[in-house]
């Protein structure tokens, strides 16, 4: 199948992630055994999702080395959007854009990539070729890093990854770690005539978001800063809370939720070490001395590490050669080019589609993008 008809196919599956990607996983694995592949997945723990990694090998059958393309299979819901056509079908409108979920973020690449394979099997390459599809990267980045861990396990070794996010066909160099934390604060219950007898959790937790806010504020006027960013410092907001059980009655408990975005270079233990030493050092005495047995619990969620690709490394080289492209981007989005990265595989970001039409109702590909994206991979192929 060509690119549109993989995109065409691949689009028709619901992987929104709280489904299941099974369906759209083992089909590719099938469409690839097919070619005489022979891919591997990786499933979660309850056996409902997967990820998929296949080698392409050398000619010479070697399969270390070489480069990963590397996609995501998710997508992110379309609850309460009003599309203009079935968002899981996708509709050629005649205006040089394929409607559909996913048809931007990021089936698109995934579609070339497939598109790809049988004539880089063709090629005489002295390099191999692998592919990467995960799941759950839309919430959070939690899928990729099993499959990155058995990597390791089977000594799968890589020169360089292109992670195909939408980049309008662009490369892209560095993107901010993305760091997600909840908060419960535990106080005592009282009816609210008799507040001292209460340890109030809501006001303990507004204290804590505001220090957070603080930091934010702090960063924003004195950095560290990279103007290449259109965010060009590190941010970090509270955007869920809850708590509270009736108007008259002293709240025992309450729970938000917060997230940073990190520069590289800024230690995300760090930063949330701040976090913690003024909940030790002020919160909790303060509410300890209203009731003893209240506390502070802050729990890690999920986490994607930040990006900063070496202009040296031989895929970013290779990546601006293919695209004539040597101007420096950097992304506030994050994606899974640091997990590779954390592994040691040098990682770029380059993809069709713009992450302006990501996650939006009617998300589109412009079939433009998907033809540049079709001739550098197939140069890409041709360069192993």
């Amino acid at each position: 199948m060509n690119t549109l008809e993989w995109l065409e196919y691949l689009t028709a599956f619901d992987t929104v992630s709280r489904h299941s990607n099974l369906g759209l996983i083992e089909t590719v694995r099938d469409a690839l055994k097919a070619q005489g592949l022979d891919p591997w997945l990786n499933l979660n723990a309850e056996a409902t999702k997967a990820n998929l990694f296949c080698t392409l090998p050398a000619h010479n059958g070697e399969t270390q080395g070489g480069i990963v393309l590397s996609g995501h299979t998710d997508v992110v819901p379309v609850d309460g959007q009003d599309w203009a056509s079935d968002p899981f079908q996708l509709t050629d409108k005649g205006d040089g854009r394929l409607y559909a979920r996913g048809a931007c973020d990021m089936k698109g690449f995934i579609a070339a990539a497939l598109a790809l394979v049988p004539e880089a099997l063709a090629l005489p390459r002295t390099k191999p070729l692998h592919l990467a599809f995960s799941y759950d990267e839309e919430v959070g980045c939690t899928g990729a890093p099993f499959m990155l861990a058995e990597l390791r396990e089977r000594g799968i070794r890589a020169d360089g990854c292109v992670v195909g996010e939408p980049t309008s066909m662009q490369p892209v160099v560095a993107h901010k770690g993305l760091n997600l934390y909840r908060c419960r604060v535990h106080g005592k219950a009282a009816h609210s005539a008799l507040t001292p007898q209460g340890c109030n959790a809501i006001e303990y937790a507004a204290r804590l978001i505001c220090h957070i806010r603080d930091l934010a504020d702090a960063w924003r006027a004195e950095g560290p800063f990279d103007q290449f960013y259109d965010v060009p410092c590190t941010t970090i907001t509270t955007n869920q809370i809850s708590g509270g059980i009736a108007v008259n009655t002293i709240p025992e408990a309450c729970e938000f939720s917060y997230e940073f975005r990190n520069l590289p270079g800024m230690s995300p233990d760090g930063i949330q070490a701040r976090i913690d030493q003024y909940v030790q050092n002020d919160l909790l005495p303060r509410m300890r001395r209203e009731f003893p047995g209240a506390r502070i619990d802050i729990d890690r969620g999920a986490t994607a590490p930040a990006l900063d690709a070496s202009e040296q490394a031989a895929i970013t080289q290779l990546v601006r050669a293919l695209t004539q492209d040597k101007s420096v981007r950097k992304v506030a989005y994050g994606t899974e080019a640091g997990l590779f990265q954390g592994i040691g595989i040098p990682t770029v970001l380059c993809g069709p589609g713009s992450i302006e039409q990501a996650h939006k109702v009617d998300e589109f590909v412009e079939t433009d993008q998907l033809v540049q994206c079709d001739k550098f991979l197939r140069q890409l192929a041709r360069s192993l």
